[in-house]
């Protein structure tokens, strides 16, 4: 759900943005191999898009975000379902919107996993926090 929430930051209270209410949006952890089915219902007075940053988007370039290039934007009140499948991808990445100033606060990590049986390539962490920058 993108939709105008009121977040503090810095000891003030502003209306920002939001995905399902947080700021930053919430952190996707999936496997590779996964499918991902992920519906984006626009409640903000904007146009909306976005963009699976770093993801290939093999055999479906339409969810890849760009709007007016990839996509017709999400319009307000509207909602749009994207999926696509994670192939031969791990790490960390992330999403975003790719929809004018809205890109500053609809954001968030996107975690891939190892398929289940696969080793990880490094030793496997005691804890993991995703930082966004």
């Amino acid at each position: 759900m993108i939709e105008a929430k009121p977040v503090k930051r810095l000891c003030r209270t502003h209306s920002t943005i939001t995905v399902n209410g947080q700021f930053p949006g919430p952190t996707l952890e999936v496997r590779d191999g996964d499918t991902l089915v992920i519906t984006a219902i626009n409640r903000a007075r904007y146009n909306a898009t976005l963009h699976w940053h770093g993801l290939r988007q093999l055999r479906n370039p339409w969810a890849d975000g760009p709007e007016y290039v990839t996509q017709c934007p999400i319009q307000p009140g509207r909602s749009y379902t994207y999926r696509f499948t994670i192939q031969n991808q791990e790490g960390t990445l992330w999403w975003h919107a790719h929809s004018r100033w809205l890109r500053a606060t609809v954001y968030g990590a996107l975690i891939i996993y190892p398929k289940m049986g696969r080793p990880y390539p490094f030793l496997m962490p005691k804890k993991e926090i995703p930082i966004l920058l």
